[in-house]
């Protein structure tokens, strides 16, 4: 059998997008297009992480100042941030595949492998954990917590909301992508196209070689 060599200047790296193999259905794009919009939205934390940052610098290493108020903002912001976009990565399925045997199953395989990891896997476990979030937060709201610290910041529910927030989120998600597996797999909800939020994807159906 020949092996086809390389042409000149062609890339010996991977194709980091050789597991897009799921369509998109009307119902999954729909979810996503909702989610992709809120992952947005809230990527302009990390600008204010980053401002947040530069001013605590400053009023450190020129004015001789520290401040803790500006310490919790910054870990409020970023956690925040984090967590929001725990289901903006998986709606453009950039979050990291460490399963070195799933790039050699064939797209049908990959599917199915996906369709049983959302369905017993995944979604169990955000289903559980974010039961057990919400009195997590409605605790702290109820309490209205505040940091222990003197000059801390108040309302420290408003960090914990993000976690049952930041889980549904996933959890709408993992649903959207678990249509996609079986539209892939039983043709129900009917195929659209390829995945538009994920990148390499293509218009046209997927091929099951």
């Amino acid at each position: 059998m020949a092996v086809k060599e390389p042409h000149v200047g062609e890339s010996h790296i991977p194709d980091i997008a050789h597991h897009v193999h799921l369509p998109t259905t009307r119902p999954s794009l729909f979810l996503d297009r909702i989610l992709d919009w809120v992952g947005t939205t809230f990527s302009w934390l990390w600008m204010a992480v980053m401002v947040v940052i530069l001013i605590s610098v400053i009023l450190r290493y020129v004015f001789g100042q520290g401040s803790i108020m500006l310490e919790e903002v910054t870990w409020h912001l970023y956690g925040a941030a984090w967590l929001v976009g725990l289901s903006y990565a998986l709606v453009h399925d950039d979050h990291v595949r460490v399963d070195v045997l799933h790039e050699r199953f064939s797209p049908k395989n990959k599917a199915r492998v996906e369709l049983f990891g959302i369905l017993f896997l995944l979604l169990p476990f955000l289903v559980i954990f974010f039961w057990d979030s919400i009195p997590y937060f409605w605790q702290s709201l109820q309490l209205n917590e505040r940091s222990q610290a003197p000059d801390g910041l108040a309302a420290r529910w408003a960090l914990k909301f993000f976690l049952p927030f930041s889980l549904f989120l996933l959890i709408i998600a993992a649903i959207a992508r678990l249509l996609k597996c079986t539209a892939r797999l039983f043709g129900r909800p009917a195929p659209v196209l390829n995945d538009p939020f994920v990148k390499g994807a293509s218009s046209s159906p997927p091929s099951d070689q």
